[in-house]
């Protein structure tokens, strides 16, 4: 397979993988205060994505794949809030072990991944382009 080909082939993978990790982060952000539903309930636990390398037969390339989704199971931090319905009966309630400082820096090279390999399917496709002019060009 012509290596250019390959290279779009891996990028592709790599805009997949990180467009599920950019979902993933954005479930977490939009449930940063997800409490349980009763008192004592466990709340919204952060999400997480593992990526493998899988060796692609056809081009000899690894590609990311995104491995399995999965939950932290850290622990869950408190605050005092007794007027919420999920507060125990000491007022306390359990709240989402998601870090919004963590999460955003998560987006942040999630996007920069993203916006990376889509600059080279850019890139290649542009390089393809060009050689096929130079085909043209030299009939």
């Amino acid at each position: 397979m012509d290596p250019l080909v390959a290279s779009m082939k891996v990028a592709a993978s790599g805009l997949e993988a990180q467009s599920t990790r950019i979902r993933i982060v954005s479930e977490n952000l939009a449930n940063a205060r997800s409490t349980g539903d009763t008192p004592g309930a466990d709340p919204f636990r952060r999400k997480t994505v593992t990526f493998a390398a899988e060796l692609d037969r056809a081009t000899n390339a690894a590609l990311v794949e995104v491995e399995r989704l999965g939950v932290d199971e850290g622990d869950f931090s408190t605050e005092y809030d007794p007027g919420n319905p999920a507060a125990d009966e000491k007022g306390f309630v359990k709240m989402p072990n998601v870090n919004v400082l963590v999460e955003m820096a998560d987006m942040r090279e999630a996007n920069r991944s993203y916006e990376a390999n889509l600059q080279s399917i850019k890139q290649s496709r542009d390089l393809i382009s060009a050689t096929i002019d130079l085909l043209r060009a030299s009939q």
